[in-house]
């Protein structure tokens, strides 16, 4: 679970600045198989899955039940930009909230908390409380922080992906932990709860010469339970799952350099679906 330095994004109504739309593909194609993965993105893939687990666990006994039920939903995507909904209201901090009261406001926070809890921020003690604050549920988080706070900051979990005791990069390294949505569903939706799942992928490594974990991508599906706690979606449990995952093309994985270069150029989503 399923994280450079970490910038700041204004968010105005849609279409403003710092803000993205994603419309999903209308139906399903079929997945070729799989392709056999490199011994490195079995590591990163590991290291990607501990994260994740380590928050479904400490969430464990707090959350909704997140095993698809409740509401009929046929398959196939439900674009929202033809609906009109305003997808959110305001900001806490680097994360949107003020989310809709509706199937599509749960789609766009569950959607979000992906995002925030695969960020880099989550290896950095005051930007992980801000973000455990804002996404999960005040009880939950109350419950979890300490757990959440023993993962990332342990100097042999750090140092074991290639970062210092204090979760800082290397010299001239650049970590980089970003969450990539590529959809969402809703699982369940019950008016006051909800249970949605959100495909993406991930890129997470280090980025520069002579780093022993370098960037790699791999996919994910998390489902997330979903409460309405103080007009907002707040996260009660979490559960992931490995992909939907695409064969990859013939491709030339990029210098260190230009890898690096691209994570200061181009910036991640700060609002998506």
């Amino acid at each position: 679970m399923s994280l450079g330095d970490e910038r700041e994004h204004g968010y105005d109504s849609v279409g403003g600045a710092g803000q993205t739309r994603t419309r999903l593909p209308e139906g399903e194609g079929s997945r070729p198989p799989a392709a056999r993965m490199s011994r490195s993105v079995v590591t990163v893939v590991g290291v990607v899955v501990l994260l994740i687990a380590a928050i479904a666990f400490a969430n464990r006994g707090g959350g909704e039940d997140d095993s698809p039920s409740g509401t009929d939903k046929k398959a196939g995507a439900n674009p929202t930009a033809a609906t009109g909904s305003k997808p959110v209201t305001g900001k806490n901090g680097p994360i949107p909230s003020g989310y809709a009261k509706s199937d599509q406001g749960a789609q766009s926070a569950a959607t979000n908390y992906a995002v925030a809890l695969g960020s880099d921020g989550m290896f950095r003690t005051d930007s992980r409380h801000q973000i455990v604050d804002t996404v999960y549920a005040p009880d939950v988080a109350a419950t979890n922080q300490g757990a959440l706070d023993k993962v990332y900051s342990g100097e042999k979990f750090l140092t074991s992906i290639g970062l210092k005791a204090d979760g800082s990069a290397p010299s001239g390294m650049t970590f980089i932990s970003r969450t990539n949505p590529v959809g969402s569903k809703t699982e369940k939706f019950d008016g006051d709860t909800a249970s949605v799942s959100v495909w993406y992928s991930t890129l997470f490594g280090l980025a520069g010469e002579g780093s022993t974990n370098p960037v790699a991508e791999s996919w994910y599906t998390n489902t997330f339970a979903l409460k309405w706690v103080d007009d907002d979606w707040k996260v009660t449990g979490v559960t992931q799952k490995d992909g939907p995952t695409p064969v990859g093309r013939d491709q030339a994985a990029s210098s260190a350099k230009d890898m690096s270069d691209a994570v200061h150029q181009f910036g991640g989503f700060t609002y998506a679906r």
